[in-house]
């Protein structure tokens, strides 16, 4: 066990997003992406006031916070499970901020036996290990359309069908069970750009898919436009553009006052249907010595929201 300064992964944004939640005074806080602790160890330090919900599907990750957040014990509640589950059973009437990192964690990219990495001889990317669809089930079972899909929407890949043909062609001959042997099955048909290895955007893909990473977005989204939490802020960390895109375009409905119809000579909505407003236009993304500090920063938006009170 590592001791409580010494996390295994680097909170991105880590100043941005303490300051994003500069005021609030009490109540509860929210890490739907506990991880290990990074973003809600400071949070708790830098506001004494408020108690934290931390939630996180991995058991590892869980344990390590359990442990790095024991000097904050009594303002601790950690609950497992998919955030967009959890988050249906709070009480939001305390709520006054919630944090989304929807990034992977270092240590579950790193440990090999996970399966996200390009050397690992498993081929899992469950964020979840007791969930029972794990990306071998997926290389080996998605028709050429499902895997063409996922390559072309998620990791905007140009090679996107012929990638899925070679995977057919290969694990016809014997199924496909390692990342390792992926990598290799990728990097004959995708091209190297820069210094990026060809598997990282396809593993991006078939990770996003196996974790159902935009529909807890979109859950998450729409649980908040349901309770429409008084006075909250919401800060969500974004590390794609198609999830970028789907905070963005939520974020913008919601801080909209007027809702006529764009054919309407005169607004008769009244113009005060807002729900609240977005903190910053532009997405807040890696000053230029984090970039240095931390590679896995350079995709990185926050945006931030604040409801109405």
């Amino acid at each position: 066990m590592h001791n409580s300064n010494n996390s295994p992964h680097i909170p991105v944004l880590l100043e941005e997003t303490i300051n994003a939640f500069k005021d609030i005074k009490e109540g509860d806080f929210i890490d739907c992406t506990l991880g290990y602790g990074g973003h809600s160890s400071e949070i708790l330090k830098n506001y004494p006031h408020i108690n934290l919900i931390g939630i996180d599907r991995d058991d590892e990750a869980l344990a390590f916070s359990k442990e790095r957040l024991k000097e904050f014990k009594d303002r601790v509640t950690l609950k497992k499970g998919s955030f967009s589950k959890v988050l249906k059973d709070i009480d939001f009437s305390r709520v006054s901020g919630l944090l989304a990192d929807f990034g992977v964690s270092s240590l579950q990219l790193d440990k090999l036996d996970r399966g996200f990495s390009f050397n690992s001889e498993t081929l899992d990317m469950r964020m979840d290990q007791k969930s029972p669809f794990s990306a071998k089930e997926l290389i080996n079972s998605y028709s050429l359309e499902e895997l063409s899909k996922i390559f072309k929407e998620f990791a905007e890949l140009k090679e996107a069908k012929a990638l899925a043909k070679e995977i057919i062609k290969q694990r016809e001959i014997k199924p496909i069970t390692s990342s390792k042997e992926l990598a290799e099955i990728i990097s004959k048909v995708v091209r190297k750009k820069g210094k990026i290895h060809p598997a990282t955007l396809p593993f991006q893909a078939i990770r996003m898919e196996v974790n159902k990473e935009l529909d807890e977005i979109s859950h998450l989204l729409d649980i908040l436009e349901e309770k429409k939490p008084k006075g909250a802020i919401i800060a969500l960390i974004t590390f794609h553009s198609l999830e970028d895109r789907l905070v963005k375009q939520r974020f913008r409905k919601w801080a909209k006052k007027c809702i006529c119809p764009p054919e309407a000579m005169k607004c008769e909505c009244g113009n005060d249907n807002n729900l609240g407003v977005e903190l910053n236009k532009k997405p807040i993304i890696a000053s230029a010595k984090e970039l240095e500090n931390n590679l896995r920063s350079r995709s990185a938006k926050l945006r931030v929201f604040k409801f109405k009170d």
